[in-house]
């Protein structure tokens, strides 16, 4: 706990504000994603149908809306700065699995900005698990406000 507790403080005093408009992006990226699977839910379906996870028609669906959600909820979540660390952990089990659905596709339609793109948003979510909030924050708004 002691090493979480340091990371913790050193990614605070390290967070400047131009990371935070980074932040942000990321997060409003996020809800775009999860919106733009929301419109056409059949492109989604069709990444997860084309992993051959031997999954139903109806668990498939069932993890598309769940991926939808979660895109929506983190991708607010970490734009306004609400518990940052938290929304970021719940985004990174969707990204690993998107990068290991478009790494391995059978058919090789994906394109390579696809698995790009995840990648890069993979790893602004572990910097971000790392930094936390940052000045621009509600956290940090809250917590001036509340002193």
């Amino acid at each position: 706990m002691n090493y979480l507790h340091r990371l913790e403080l050193w990614g605070e005093s390290h967070h400047s504000k131009w990371l935070d408009i980074i932040r942000v992006a990321l997060g409003l990226f996020l809800c775009y994603k999860g919106i733009s699977f929301l419109f056409d839910m059949s492109v989604l379906i069709g990444y997860l149908n084309n992993s051959n996870m031997g999954a139903g028609s109806f668990a498939l669906v069932l993890l598309g809306q769940v991926i939808v959600v979660l895109h929506l909820l983190g991708g607010f979540f970490i734009a306004i700065g609400l518990h940052t660390r938290l929304a970021c952990i719940s985004q990174m089990p969707i990204l690993i699995g998107a990068i290991i659905l478009l790494r391995f596709t059978e058919n090789g339609s994906v394109a390579p900005q696809e698995l790009t793109t995840s990648i890069v948003v993979l790893l602004l979510l572990i910097l971000f698990l790392v930094l936390g909030n940052g000045p621009w924050s509600y956290d940090k708004m809250y917590k001036e406000n509340k002193e």
